[in-house]
Order: structure tokens, then C-alpha cells, then sequence
């Protein structure tokens, strides 16, 4: 891309240049800008937003010296002194523990003894052990070093309890003290709405609250496709990972499930054996929204040993102060996940998961937009916190942590602005917020991309519910308005199909250690523009007089309210 199309649109305004000169003058004589809002201090702040900066950034972040940034390793620990002392430089102020710019996330890591760890099926008193890897996997216990349960499986179609969408597959069966089977997914309800009740810890909950003594997850066709199963097979060299509360409790552990198993298609076939349904008919079922709930022939035994190892890796907290005597006690809060798979199973002779795009791009893009904030000679009327948070994908450890144990006042978070995975891999002409439809915040984005000749556009992809995959969900479980910003579909070059080139890295990139600086195509002017309209989402949000909200009876509105704000 031209590098003069990367500018806000009046950026070669000589009246704009006037005011740019003016501007730094004053700021030399000790002087001060009046307006903070006026065009010419915002487009002084979204020139400050530069591909090369970004690139340059992302190229530290995505080195091989760090190691892929794998959450508490020394690669990661690395990346987040690099940003803070980038926080430093700018003048913001620490915001993490004890004056420093280190929010420190206890975390539990577990990992399951295969060896010593089993699972059999039973029926009409014949016993089949199954292959780890290939019929099962088992997810550690974060609470127990040893468990044991045999229970009788009852099939609980998407294992969902929705009073506010009429509907419950618990309703005509009897779990108390059995393991539970439920496929991933969830009705053909709007994106958002399915997206949440697909959450694996939600479904796990409400098991545990049925009484059910284990759970398994069923793979599907839809779960293959998002995850395959031999991926989820490789993640095992990866920890699974809990952050602890008062720093024993691990977060969505519910200790009446003695036994979390995952069954590939394989270990699903032989789970169905003598039920009178086909896997085939399930997963036709799935498809159609209209999973059955019944009990199962199969009883299950599964025994689980895991290993433990408590650790501790930091969220980088960084504030800026806003410029009302009123407004500046709450917080607009911008999340980049620090964080990636860090050294895993080898895939064409490398080990390192170096995660530029994912995420060192949203990280790269935090610093620029906090670097332009902090060159502001009035700053916003809110306060600012700007968050490279650790354990992403590990769960979205580090956002849980914050949001629920927040180093400032929580009832001051007005707002969460997440920024994951820039996909700059075309000419940015439209963007997604996913998340800011339910809240008024969905205003501000549009006004944002009008600013810079942008379209706003839905979800374009609805079934990879990313709506629950990042950080901004963390805030939208705590009843904050959030949003995560991403780079849209359209595209004016019938040549160049952003949705193509979304499904090929996806399909050969994505979580691979081919996400490096070397992958073609970048375009590091898009990821500038990006940033300029996360960087007037911001803006805009920060100096509305009123914080935003959800919108009337909106679903996560009711679903996390908030208590009033002082």
C-alpha cells in the first residue's frame, strides 16, 4: 500500500500541518492546547501510529530469542519488561503491584500422567480400554493430585441450561451421580448469544450443578474443524493451566467432576455403541440444532493422576491519567494478549511458536496507541489503562485475573477495548467489533471507522466464536461493555479475497510456528490504520460524558449486571 493512503484522511491538510507546528511549539514553551478534541491534536496523535513502529516492535516480540512467549517462561517474562520499560519511556505511570508496571498472575500448571491414568468403556459386562491419544484425552485436575469415578453415561446434547432462550437439555434426564456427554456448540441462536453458551467452562458448570460426577466432550465435525483433534493431541506438551484465587482455588474448577475427558470420533463411535443411535444420527442432530438427550448404554471408568507446578507470570499495567476532575477516576482499559504457545512439538524442524501475528501484532499495536495517547498535550478526559496480559492461550488467564482482582477501583472500568491477532494480511477497508453490537459502544466504533474513511461490519465469520476465544471476554463477565477490534473481509481488488486468505492461514498458520516475521504479505500500513481506529474507539469512549452502556434488555446485560457507579 502507497504509504501516503496510510495517513488519517487530512493528515496533508496544509492547515492541519499549520496546526501541527503550533502545536509543538507550544508544547516547547511549556504552553498547553486548549481543545484536546479539536482535528488537529487527534490527527497529530493518529500520525504518531507507524507501520515501521509496528513492525519493529513485532519483530522483537516474534524473535526467536524469546521463544514463543510461553506463559511464566523466560521468553515471556522477557517480552513484558521489554513493553513495560516501552511504557516507561512514554511516561505512563506503573499500574501493576506494589508501584512496579508487573501485575504477578498465580498460576496452578498441570499436566496428566498418561502412564498412570485410564479410561475403560463397559457394556453388557464387556470391558474395552481405550487409546489414549487416539480414542481420548483426559484434562488434569488443577484440584486434585488422584481421581477415581465409574459412573453410567448419559447423553445431554449440548449440555445446556438457557432459561432466557426457553431451552435446557437437562430437562427430561437424570445425571445426579453419572457422567455426562455433550457435543461442543449450541443452538443457531444470534452469534454472541451462541458463542457464550458454547464456552467449555459454562457446560462444565452446569454438569457439575446437575449433579453429574464426570463430564466428556464429544468431537463433531464443527469441533474438527475449529480444533482438530489430532491438534489437541500435539497441545499436550503444553500445560493446562488455572490461575489461583487467594492463591489456592483454581478459576472454572468445579470439584464434583472427578473426571473431564475429551473422546475423538473414534472413542465417540464406541461411547454410542448399544445406545440404538448412530454417531452418524448425532452428528446429523448437531447439525440441524436439535440434539437429543438420553442415557447411554456405556458405563465409563476413567482414573486420573496429574502433576502440579505452581508458577507465576505477569500482566504489564501501564496508566495514563485523564484530564477531567470527575472523569478521570474511571478507566478505558485496552488488552493486547503478551502471551503465545511458547516451544511445543516440532512441525517441518521448528519448535518455536513464535506468535507474530498472534499476538504479537495486537501487542505491537497497544504500544503505538499508548504512545500516541501519551503525546497528547491534553490527555482524554478518562483515564486510560493500557494491559499486555499473559496466558491468553492458556485460557485467558491474565484478562480472568485482572478483571476479577483489578489493580484500580473495578467498579471504575468503563470499558474494554482488545485488540488479538491483527490479520494484516490485506488492504484494511472495513473493521469488526466483535462484542459492540450489545452495548453502545457499537456508536463509537462506527464513528471511529467513518473518521478514517472505514466501514464497520458484522461478524463475518460467526461460527468461530471468537467472542469468547479473547481477552474481552474476561470483561464482559465482570458486566463491562467490551469489544474486540478485527480487521474486516471487504476488499475493492477482486483479486485480493481477505476471507480466503483468512481460511488459508488459519488452516496452515494459525497456532503453528510458521506465524513468524517470515510469513508473506504482511501489510504493516493496515496494521497502522488499525491502530488509529483502536486508538479513537479510545478516544471517543474517553471523552463521552456519559460511560457507555448496555444496551436496553440487551442478553449480557442482564446476564452480568453491574452494581451502580458512585
Amino acid at each position: 500500500m502507497d504509504a501516503r493512503n496510510n495517513r488519517p484522511p487530512s493528515y496533508t491538510s496544509v492547515s492541519r500541518v499549520v496546526a501541527f507546528i503550533i502545536v509543538v511549539l507550544g508544547v516547547l514553551a511549556g504552553g498547553s492546547v486548549v481543545n484536546a478534541d479539536a482535528p488537529d491534536a487527534t490527527d497529530v496523535a493518529l500520525s504518531a501510529i507507524k507501520p515501521d513502529a509496528i513492525r519493529a516492535d513485532m519483530r522483537f516480540l516474534a524473535d526467536d530469542l524469546l521463544e514463543g512467549r510461553g506463559t511464566g517462561a523466560r521468553g515471556h517474562l522477557i517480552a513484558a519488561h521489554y513493553v513495560a520499560s516501552q511504557f516507561e519511556g512514554m511516561g505512563l505511570m506503573p499500574a501493576g503491584d506494589s508501584g512496579s508496571y508487573f501485575q504477578e498472575v498465580p498460576i496452578r500448571s498441570s499436566t496428566v500422567d498418561e502412564s498412570s491414568s485410564s479410561a475403560t468403556l463397559s457394556f453388557r459386562g464387556n470391558a474395552v480400554t481405550l487409546k489414549f491419544r487416539e480414542d481420548y484425552l483426559l484434562r488434569s485436575d488443577p484440584g486434585r493430585r488422584q481421581s477415581d469415578v465409574e459412573a453410567p453415561v448419559v447423553f445431554a446434547g449440548y449440555g445446556i441450561t438457557a432459561p432466557s432462550q426457553g431451552y435446557d437439555d437437562y430437562k427430561h434426564i437424570d445425571v445426579q451421580g453419572k457422567i455426562v456427554a455433550v457435543l461442543y456448540g449450541a443452538p443457531d441462536w444470534p452469534s454472541a448469544i451462541k458463542a457464550h453458551f458454547s464456552a467449555s467452562w459454562l457446560k462444565r458448570q452446569n454438569a457439575a450443578a446437575h449433579g453429574a460426577a464426570g463430564y466428556i466432550l464429544v468431537y463433531d465435525p464443527a469441533l474438527e474443524k475449529l480444533y482438530p483433534f489430532t491438534e489437541y493431541v500435539r497441545d499436550l506438551a503444553i500445560p493446562n493451566r488455572n490461575w489461583l484465587d487467594g492463591g489456592e482455588h483454581p478459576n472454572d474448577y468445579y470439584s464434583a467432576l472427578k473426571a473431564v475427558a475429551v473422546f475423538s470420533a473414534a472413542g465417540a463411535q464406541r461411547l454410542f455403541e448399544g445406545s440404538g443411535r448412530t454417531l452418524d444420527q448425532i452428528y446429523a442432530s448437531a447439525k440441524a440444532h436439535r440434539p437429543p438427550s438420553f442415557a447411554l448404554a456405556q458405563t465409563a471408568h476413567f482414573h486420573v493422576e496429574t502433576g502440579w507446578g505452581d508458577i507465576k507470570s505477569p500482566n504489564v499495567v501501564a496508566k495514563l491519567t485523564g484530564s477531567d476532575p470527575v472523569l478521570a477516576a474511571q478507566y478505558v482499559v485496552y488488552t493486547a494478549h503478551l502471551d503465545h504457545l511458547g516451544i511445543s512439538t516440532p512441525v517441518g524442524g521448528d519448535s518455536i511458536y513464535n506468535g507474530a501475528l498472534d499476538n504479537a501484532s495486537g501487542t505491537a499495536v497497544l504500544m503505538e496507541v499508548a504512545r500516541a495517547f501519551s503525546g497528547m498535550p491534553v490527555k482524554p478526559k478518562r483515564s486510560m489503562l493500557f494491559i499486555a496480559v499473559t496466558g491468553e492461550e492458556a485460557g485467558l488467564l491474565g484478562s480472568e485475573y485482572f478483571a476479577n482482582h483489578p489493580t484500580v477501583d473495578k467498579n471504575a472500568l468503563v470499558a474494554n477495548i482488545n485488540m488479538d491477532e491483527d490479520m494484516m494480511l490485506w488492504p484494511l477497508k472495513d473493521v469488526v467489533a466483535i462484542g459492540a453490537e450489545h452495548s453502545t459502544l457499537e456508536d463509537v466504533v462506527k464513528r471511529a471507522a467513518q473518521q478514517l474513511n472505514l466501514v464497520s461490519s458484522p461478524d463475518p465469520a460467526p461460527e468461530q466464536v471468537y467472542f469468547i476465544r479473547s481477552d474481552q471476554y474476561s470483561f464482559v463477565r465482570q458486566g463491562i461493555p467490551s469489544l474486540a477490534l478485527t480487521a474486516g473481509f471487504k476488499s475493492d481488488d477482486p483479486s485480493i479475497s481477505p476471507a480466503k486468505i483468512m481460511e488459508e492461514w488459519e488452516t496452515k498458520i494459525y497456532h503453528q510456528p510458521q506465524d513468524d516475521m517470515q510469513q508473506p504479505g504482511m501489510n504493516f500500513g493496515a496494521a497502522a490504520l488499525y491502530g488509529r481506529t483502536a486508538f479513537l474507539c479510545g478516544l471517543y469512549t474517553a471523552n463521552e460524558s456519559a460511560a457507555p452502556e448496555w444496551k436496553p434488555r440487551d442478553f449480557f446485560g442482564v446476564a452480568y449486571p453491574r452494581s451502580p457507579r458512585n
